[in-house]
């Protein structure tokens, strides 16, 4: 980062952490495992920033979640697992903790327990284990929007559309090129699966981790000359893979990036060689949305954006951190309504999640109509069955090229809850019965009734 740039992402980090000192019976707390600096900084500064511009909207706007001011800190963790666990344990005691957003899978993976027994939601947009979709073996886990499953099919089926169906995928080649991480690795399973189910040939290649040097990777990505490539990268492998892919003659047109390789990020310091290139996104950039127009207004304009570079607004990342922050908060309000209009628990706030229900006509009415589609989360469903779209790179902007797609949930869901149903018997943990829990109240409610 410029030098500007980082001292005052760091006097804003130091800011807000005073601002979220104690929490009063009136406010509701996010501590924010953040990244300002290091190797993943522009994917942090973003992300957390347009979840704090939120915030700060909510806030300055409506005075809060129905009188209920929102307050938060940041703890530095430079996407390590080991700083983002550190942070984790020097801010859980603060009270009025809603809920966790590290925007981070190895920090997620290492607080599944942490959180479980502290009950506080964790909540992983876009990101995270794929099982942790099934509420009933992991209750306060939360993948919203799309999981590295559904973000697999969601791939597979737009690239059936520019062939012409699922059918002629049959004998087409897909080379996937994977950052060497937990958050990496993740499809592997999945891509052989829908490989085999589809009749396609997979082949995916490992980038270590930053990801600077891939001559190596993609001169096998030109020996085997498949019919598209996968970039499921982060950071600067994603730029690095544009450009090398360029030297060596794979078009741009040619690669799908996944979730964590559709930002501005990504493409503008690959220069020409990112022009074509085609990602999938839970949402649209741009800032022509009413909740963006309002952020600027009531924001920006005002000297309170937590951005350092006004041109960011309305980036990919940036609408990503709004988004969340969109998410958060109506849990919030949701659990509002039923346990009262104070300060929450984590296991009320868990409850808001669990009937996180946002169809087209509430997501138009928050100002966010055509910034994304909808969510439906329930207590089996962590994930909301969001759908997805692609955008491509012009050079200058990213432009939506496909409609909403929805991923094959009903051929995901048997997978999932494979994979949780070993969990819980690894664990020894008896899996929750939603459906009982519904007819009798959760424990949200048993809990709040206890307490009166």
């Amino acid at each position: 980062m410029p030098r500007k740039a980082l001292a005052r992402a760091l006097l804003t980090g130091a800011a807000l952490l005073a601002l979220g000192g104690a929490a009063s019976a009136d406010e509701q707390y996010f501590p924010l495992q953040s990244y300002r600096v290091g190797p993943y900084a522009a994917g942090g500064t973003g992300f957390f920033g347009g979840f704090i511009d939120y915030l700060t909207l909510i806030n300055s706007r409506d005075g809060g979640v129905n009188g209920v001011k929102l307050t938060w800190s940041e703890g530095e963790t430079q996407y390590e697992v080991e700083r983002g666990v550190e942070v984790y344990e020097r801010l859980k005691s603060r009270p009025g903790i809603a809920a966790w957003n590290p925007l981070s899978v190895g920090i997620a993976y290492a607080m599944i327990d942490r959180i479980t027994a502290d009950k506080v939601p964790l909540i992983t947009i876009n990101h995270g284990r794929t099982d942790s979709t099934d509420g009933r073996v992991f209750p306060f886990v939360f993948p919203l929007l799309l999981n590295p499953y559904s973000e697999t099919s969601g791939i597979v089926e737009y690239l059936a559309t520019r062939e012409g169906g699922l059918d002629k995928l049959k004998g087409k080649t897909i080379a996937v090129l994977y950052h060497g991480s937990p958050y990496g690795k993740e499809t592997i399973p999945i891509y052989e699966q829908l490989a085999k189910q589809h009749g396609f040939k997979v082949e995916q290649i490992e980038v270590p981790h930053p990801g600077n040097e891939q001559q190596s990777q993609w001169l096998t990505i030109r020996r085997l000359r498949p019919d598209y490539v996968v970039l499921r990268g982060w950071g600067v492998m994603n730029p690095v893979a544009l450009k090398t892919a360029q030297k060596t003659g794979f078009p741009a047109s040619r690669i799908v990036g996944n979730v964590w390789s559709n930002s501005e990020e990504d493409v503008i310091p690959a220069g020409d060689a990112a022009k074509g290139y085609v990602a999938i996104t839970t949402q649209a950039s741009g800032t022509q949305y009413p909740v963006i127009q309002e952020i600027v207004r009531g924001v920006y304009e005002t000297g309170a954006g937590n951005l350092a570079d006004k041109k960011r607004i309305g980036s990919v990342y940036h609408n990503l951190g709004v988004l969340n922050g969109i998410l958060n908060v109506e849990a919030v309000r949701i659990a509002q309504e039923k346990f009262g209009r104070r300060t929450l628990t984590g296991d009320e706030v868990r409850w808001g999640f669990e009937h996180l229900r946002l169809d087209e006509a509430r997501v138009a009415k928050l100002g966010a109509k055509g910034l994304f589609h909808s969510i439906n989360v329930t207590c089996a469903n962590h994930e909301g069955e969001g759908r997805v779209t692609f955008q491509q790179w012009d050079g200058a902007k990213w432009s939506v090229v496909s409609d909403w797609i929805k991923p094959d949930w009903a051929a995901l869901r048997p997978i999932i809850e494979a994979s949780s149903t070993a969990y819980a018997k690894e664990r020894g943990l008896t899996p929750r019965d939603c459906e009982a829990e519904e007819r009798v109240g959760d424990t949200g409610k048993r809990a709040s009734a206890e307490g009166k």
